[in-house]
């Protein structure tokens, strides 16, 4: 096995390890929390801060990971979630919103540190110009890592269900211990170090493509979240009468399906990389899903309609956010490639915190229906932005530009 697969395969292993305490935390927290009376906003809002930091976090960790690595960014990351998971392991009378708050502002520090630092080593272990190869890695990255998160959904509500809160809260930290240990000894520490300094204007990306795809990944997210974060999972439990297990099986199921289809694009899509043009097309064959379940529901369709459509929509979702990870990781420089990816998913964490905050409010206002509804319009505000996008030449002009910097 060459250095540059090894280091793609030991990256992939951390995230995955990580991404199934993510995964499982959050459905901790959304059913501990809504068992303990909490109404869906107040359970939104637990996720304020994570989804908050995320953004913070996208930002600043690319000039991070230009100034340290992204592996060392990486390593930190895995760390702040141990800690985040530690502090969940009070004695539950000090549980206060306020104290969940902050230990999911140090989970949201820590997924956006993972996820940005994968992602952007992946565009440094491709070799230029094999844009199948990257549109490979990239999808395989990005779906697995989806699938190991609905995972999670599934773990979490088993070890809450078997374990308590606290004791699943403990397991994970034990065993998240392990992979830090792991990645310390295995990854390289040098990856993605920049040969100049990137200052704090280097944050904000010149890049017109650059800067339609976040706005675009912004609203395609936010789409998601704002019926997947609270109303669904609450919907399930609370109209429908679902166990915490039969709720997590089936958030599971969607995201796994959902990563591996985003795994599996590449096949799908055959042997030619997606041009920009495709997310347009994608984007508002989205759109037209959540509209037609809303219409469904208001019409007295009972909840396989629901289950249908959401899984329909998960494999559309796929599609469209693995396009949109290629066409990120394609355009965004060679020199300080966390820069753009951070500043891209600094928009990503912004559209799910836009999603979550609106799921709880929605939800409680006017039922799911309102967030299917809403979800349509958020997918054909991102359709409309990928509108014009440039193609393969200006991404290779950009790389080169960049490196002159």
């Amino acid at each position: 096995m060459d250095r540059a697969l090894r280091q793609y395969a030991l990256v992939t292993g951390s995230y995955w390890a990580f991404t199934l305490t993510d995964g499982a935390l959050r459905m901790l927290v959304v059913l501990h929390f809504h068992q303990l009376g909490y109404t869906p906003l107040q359970v939104a809002m637990l996720f304020l801060f994570y989804e908050l930091f995320g953004i913070v976090t996208n930002l600043i960790g690319g000039l991070l990971a230009a100034r340290l690595g992204l592996n060392t960014t990486q390593h930190i990351g895995l760390g702040l979630q141990i800690l985040a998971l530690t502090m969940l392991l009070v004695d539950p009378a000090l549980l206060t919103v306020a104290w969940v708050m902050a230990a999911q502002a140090l989970s949201g520090i820590a997924k956006d540190l993972n996820k940005m630092s994968a992602k952007s080593s992946v565009k440094l272990l491709v070799p230029e110009g094999r844009q199948g190869q990257l549109f490979r890695w990239v999808a395989v990255l990005t779906g697995s890592k989806n699938a190991l998160k609905g995972a999670g959904f599934f773990l979490g509500a088993a070890l809450l269900a078997t374990l308590g809160f606290r004791g699943a809260v403990g397991a994970m930290a034990a065993a998240l211990t392990l992979v830090l240990l792991g990645a310390l000894l295995t990854l390289d520490t040098g990856l993605g170090k920049t040969a100049f300094k990137p200052r704090f204007r280097d944050l904000l990306s010149g890049s017109a493509a650059v800067n339609r795809l976040s706005a675009a990944r912004f609203f395609l997210f936010g789409a998601r979240d704002v019926w997947f974060v609270v109303a669904l999972p609450v919907f399930l439990q609370a109209e429908l009468d679902w166990s915490f297990t039969a709720v997590g099986a089936f958030l599971a199921a969607w995201v796994i399906g959902y990563g591996g289809v985003q795994a599996a694009a590449p096949r799908l899509w055959g042997a030619r990389t997606p041009n920009p043009g495709a997310l347009v097309g994608a984007g508002f064959a989205l759109a037209a899903l959540p509209a037609g379940i809303a219409l469904a529901l208001g019409h007295g369709q009972d909840a396989r309609v629901l289950v249908v459509g959401l899984l329909a929509f998960g494999v559309a979702f796929a599609l469209n956010s693995a396009i949109h990870s290629y066409w990120i990781v394609r355009h965004a420089r060679a020199e300080g490639v966390s820069l753009d990816v951070g500043f891209y998913y600094m928009a990503n964490a912004g559209g799910r915190l836009l999603g979550t905050v609106l799921s709880g409010w929605l939800y409680q206002a006017a039922g799911l229906g309102s967030c299917l509804w809403v979800s349509a319009a958020l997918v054909s505000i991102a359709a409309t932005l990928s509108v014009g996008l440039p193609g393969a030449g200006s991404a290779s002009g950009r790389d080169t530009a960049s490196a002159a910097h």
